[in-house]
């Protein structure tokens, strides 16, 4: 189970969330949706560990993050841009984060990985002749390589075209279920969260404060995504 205790994040003394605490079991998806500029990517980053990682001025982070029990150690952490270095092939990209680390190089799996994403034939060529849709396949296979037992997605499929976006979140779904992911979700889009997660938490604007909205049955989505677009809209009239 993922567990965030109590979490606060202020930059220069301003507060962007204080004491949110929530918890999501194992193999579980949460979306984390708000409007842009809420706080959301703040909250994933503090799941994360960035701040305390890479502390910026005037920093101050309290609470706790833990996954079964114990610090959470490692999560995988897939952004809105695929982040993939132009200079390097797509086999290249994808087992980049072992190769910093000085580790062995899992060749043979990142072949698999990129043979069931549709890319193996591509796994020589560079960045620059891919398309966006391959290129974010390249990201996912980047992050599900990493092995971490909690996924942490940042809007990854928010630049893509409408079909694609749909193709690639099937497949990110397909595979970090398949793989037993625990993922927590950003997104701004009331469709894509009833469509991928499991639960959905609304995010008022910061400080942040959070809601639980129940999800439906499929058949009662429709409603669902009005009732989600109402509160999204009323939230920001009430902070506007």
């Amino acid at each position: 189970m993922l567990i965030v205790e109590s979490a606060s994040l202020s930059y220069a003394q301003k507060s962007i969330f204080k004491d949110l605490s929530f918890q999501l079991g194992k193999g579980q998806w949460l979306a984390l949706l708000g409007r842009s500029g809420v706080g959301k990517t703040s909250l994933l980053r503090l799941i994360a560990g960035l701040p305390r990682l890479r502390p910026e001025a005037d920093t101050e982070v309290k609470g706790r993050v833990l996954w079964q029990g114990g610090p959470l150690l490692q999560a995988a952490y897939m952004a809105q841009q695929d982040g993939l270095f132009p200079w390097k092939t797509v086999l290249g990209n994808v087992l980049l984060p072992f190769q910093l680390r000085g580790h062995d190089l899992p060749v043979a799996k990142a072949e698999a990985l990129l043979l069931e994403v549709g890319l193996k034939k591509v796994a020589d060529a560079y960045p620059g002749t891919l398309s966006g849709g391959m290129r974010q396949r390249v990201a996912l296979v980047r992050t599900l390589l990493q092995d971490a037992p909690v996924v942490l997605m940042d809007e990854p499929f928010s630049a893509l075209d409408a079909i694609t976006r749909l193709e690639m979140q099937d497949l990110a779904i397909n595979l970090l279920r398949q793989a037993q992911k625990t993922v927590v979700l950003v997104t701004h889009d009331p469709w894509e969260a009833l469509r991928i997660a499991d639960e959905i938490k609304v995010l008022s604007a910061p400080p942040v404060q959070i809601q639980t909205y129940q999800k439906p049955s499929k058949a009662r989505w429709l409603q669902a995504y009005e009732d989600l677009l109402q509160l999204l809209g009323s939230r920001h009239e009430k902070n506007a």
